[in-house]
């Protein structure tokens, strides 16, 4: 297994206090943690991209070039990058240019977004989200693979011997499919033996189980090699404790305020929106959430493995308001007293050895 940090850069008051950095501090916080997660020997760390809703995340090449420049080793995702909304020529030049920066350790998490108000503030049609998705990202894939593009679509003008600039540092960037509620994600990624990224934070597992067997079953069905099917799965927010008890004592008011600050009463009802778990003991006991001692932590990631067998493990520290001594201390006990165990018991070759061929249609 490998390990990833995630922050979609919430920016809400603390749940119990009230108090709210000024965002210049926030973001500050990201690249701080960024560069701690790299020296405890994190695989990855990934920033979302939100445009509605109390977040800062709206920029993510802006904060991955930040990161980019105060690391060396650690991979950089998105978490995810909103393709439906946004232009592909620009993305192919934003991320290609980070993957210079950053000598090849750029990989994107493409996905619809889960915040329903950004395709109305770009002006398109959330109705025709998934037909944006497909066609930009198919293009976004020529214009990584190909020089002088030819490419006429629905959704933008039409190209004509279009070259993007600067070109990937070695190669196109892994391209993961992000996917929450819907089949489109996983069929897509599929289609051009892409990996699967699944969020698995507010849903009960089975609701993910289901999207990434249906993957399975279309990656192998399109001609892929079920052996190069990968998976990585989110998680719900990151708490530890000595034991289970002293993790509901002390999380229990914390994590229940978060989900009431957080409930979206004109979502309700529409899957991958609101946590059904609204107390600490269901989030415990089903939820996605990484909440308990050690061994809890570790048995509810080696069940999600033995279910999805997914390659990487997401974890998020600043879903409840932490700050950055506790999130930089929740880190480096994960990584000495999980982060072994599960590597150990759910091995990957994720990053060892890139099993999957370059796939250029």
């Amino acid at each position: 297994m490998k390990f990833q940090v995630l922050s979609i850069i919430g920016h809400a008051p603390h749940p119990l206090t009230g108090e709210l950095p000024s965002p210049a501090d926030r973001l500050a916080q990201v690249v701080e943690v960024g560069t701690a997660a790299e020296r405890l020997g994190f695989d990855a760390y990934a920033v979302g991209e939100r445009h509605a809703g109390p977040f800062l995340s709206s920029a993510p090449t802006v904060v991955l070039g930040a990161l980019a420049a105060r690391t060396s080793r650690i991979r950089l995702l998105t978490g995810v990058t909103v393709v439906a909304v946004l232009d592909p020529v620009r993305v192919a030049e934003d991320y290609a240019t980070l993957d210079q920066l950053s000598r090849g350790r750029v990989e994107l998490v493409i996905g619809k977004g889960a915040e329903a108000g950004h395709f109305g503030l770009f002006g398109l049609d959330e109705e025709r989200q998934w037909d944006l998705q497909k066609e930009k990202y198919e293009l976004l894939r020529r214009l990584w693979r190909e020089e002088d593009v030819d490419w006429e679509g629905e959704f933008r003008p039409a190209l004509k011997g279009v070259t993007t600039v600067p070109r990937p540092y070695d190669g196109p960037p892994r391209v993961w499919h992000g996917s929450a509620t819907s089949l489109n994600s996983p069929e897509l990624a599929a289609l051009h033996g892409d990996p699967l990224f699944t969020a698995n934070a507010v849903q009960p597992r089975a609701a993910y189980a289901r999207l990434i067997e249906h993957y399975r079953e279309r990656f192998e069905a399109h001609g892929h090699d079920p052996a190069n099917a990968r998976v990585a799965a989110g998680s719900g927010g990151l708490l530890i404790a000595d034991t289970p008890e002293q993790a509901v004592a002390r999380y229990r008011d914390l994590y229940e305020a978060k989900v009431r600050q957080s409930f979206r009463p004109h979502l309700e009802g529409r899957a991958g929106y609101n946590t059904p778990f609204r107390t600490i003991e269901e989030a415990i006991a089903d939820g996605p959430q990484l909440i308990g001692s050690p061994q809890q932590i570790i048995d509810k990631i080696l069940g999600y493995h033995e279910v999805y067998r997914h390659d990487l493990q997401s974890v998020t520290v600043d879903a409840f308001g932490q700050s950055t001594a506790e999130q930089t201390e929740t880190l480096q006990r994960f990584q000495e007293e999980i982060a072994p165990v599960v590597r150990r018991e759910a091995p990957s070759s994720l990053w060892e050895e890139d099993t999957a061929p370059l796939i250029l249609s």
